[in-house]
């Protein structure tokens, strides 16, 4: 399971033009792009979102848990792109829908039960998102 997370003061995304998930911190929050392969599961998605929550990568080494950042998660198969051969990236090593999405629920809903404020995008859709990145600071989370 990879996890990018940027941090940004603020970040939405949108299917079909409409909004379907948004954070507009009052400072900082994170965005998450969650990558999921084969052999990930549940447990694995609370163990990383227990990463993310505690890390501190917000100012004052501070971590979202710490002042309550609010999180947008949006799926992303593509950070399991394998682009070592040829110019077409083989998407071979993300898992399937019928895996991948309920390990994205997982792993929104670990946020939720550590008390994060989570709004998300809606798996498979054609999303639109936009993000203002903070410093930027952006981090690859992986188990």
């Amino acid at each position: 399971m990879r996890v990018l997370v940027q941090r940004v003061v603020s970040a939405a995304v949108s299917v079909d033009g409409e909004v379907v998930g948004a954070i507009r911190p009052d400072g900082q929050g994170l965005l998450a792009l969650v990558g999921v392969t084969h052999d990930d599961d549940a447990e694995k998605a609370a163990q990383l979102a227990e990463k993310m929550w505690q890390l501190r990568i917000l100012d004052d080494e501070k971590s979202a848990a710490d002042v309550g950042a609010p999180i947008l998660v949006v799926s992303q198969f593509t950070l399991y792109a394998n682009t070592k051969k040829g110019r077409r990236p083989a998407w071979n090593a993300a898992a399937p829908g019928g895996v991948a999405e309920p390990i994205v629920h997982a792993f929104a809903d670990a946020l939720r039960k550590l008390g994060a404020r989570v709004e998300a995008g809606v798996f498979g859709a054609h999303m639109r998102v936009e993000l203002v990145n903070d410093g930027p600071v952006t981090v690859l989370l992986e188990l």
